[in-house]
């Protein structure tokens, strides 16, 4: 496997899911009871932001947000900077870790033993985060259902195969929700050519035969041949009203990150066959 997180760390890409993240966690927070938190591809979770980045987080330097999700955002970024470099960044188990409350659990696999074992670094001592090495899609088969009864599973394999992948996201929510069927899971996918997306997102609806939530971030055409246009996530079972507020923060996002207007968002549910 040659894909780091850190080849992208703080791309557009990384923003859209970060906040996505942040967002759902924060739903689950507001019930007192506690959650399982689960990452499948967890990376290091302590980066420098990458060239990438000045087409994602360092576009939004300076920029005042109206929306409460994208200032939670913002507000986590910079508390993980403090002391560090200002082009430091924080992967998603990090941010997750600083959300969770101390009735909550989590646990974040990464394949990779030398990234987990820096991620243990960054997570530090005492974190709410179990860090292990090995393949996140075995590991999450273990883990359901969690013996709190809720939780939100973050799926974020490399896309290196991407037809193979996108084929195991599809097989993993199917069997995630017959031992699990009232989590909430998560799954980011990239925007590269529009058919190939397209069909993928119909495969999903019917596999888990069941509406899905799609949240849709691009800043190049969908079609585009410069890699990666777009970023997707696709949520199942998302808490009441994530879909209402996307529909209030992703237009502001996407006004500051996509400056030369070639993009675009959408926030749909993909729903099953009668």
């Amino acid at each position: 496997m040659k894909y780091r997180h850190s080849y992208h760390a703080g791309n557009f890409a990384d923003v859209h899911k970060h906040v996505v993240v942040l967002a759902l966690l924060a739903a689950l927070a507001r019930k007192d009871k506690g959650f399982l938190y689960f990452e499948t591809h967890a990376g290091s979770g302590d980066y420098t932001a990458s060239d990438e980045a000045d087409a994602g987080i360092s576009k939004l330097a300076g920029v005042t947000f109206q929306a409460e999700e994208l200032r939670v955002y913002l507000a986590a970024v910079d508390a993980f900077r403090k002391g560090r470099s200002p082009r430091a960044y924080p992967g998603s188990p990090v941010l997750a870790a600083g959300a969770l409350r101390p009735q909550d659990r989590g646990m974040a696999i990464e394949i990779l033993a030398p990234e987990s074992r820096a991620l243990e670094r960054a997570l530090g001592p005492g974190s709410p985060l179990r860090v292990e090495a090995g393949d996140g899609f075995q590991r999450l088969r273990a883990a359901l259902p969690p013996a709190e009864r809720r939780g939100l599973v973050l799926i974020d394999p490399p896309y290196e195969e991407t037809r193979q992948d996108f084929e195991r996201v599809t097989a993993t929510f199917a069997d995630a929700l017959r031992r699990f069927e009232s989590g909430v899971y998560c799954a980011w996918y990239p925007i590269k050519e529009e058919r190939e997306v397209a069909s993928w997102k119909a495969s999903l609806v019917r596999a888990v035969n069941r509406e899905v939530l799609f949240s849709e971030l691009w800043i190049y055409p969908r079609d585009s041949r410069v890699g990666l246009n777009g970023s997707g996530l696709a949520i199942v079972n998302p808490p009441y009203q994530i879909d209402e507020r996307m529909k209030v923060w992703m237009p502001e996002l996407r006004n500051a990150l996509d400056t030369a207007k070639a993009g675009g968002t959408s926030v749909e549910v993909g729903r099953p066959a009668a």
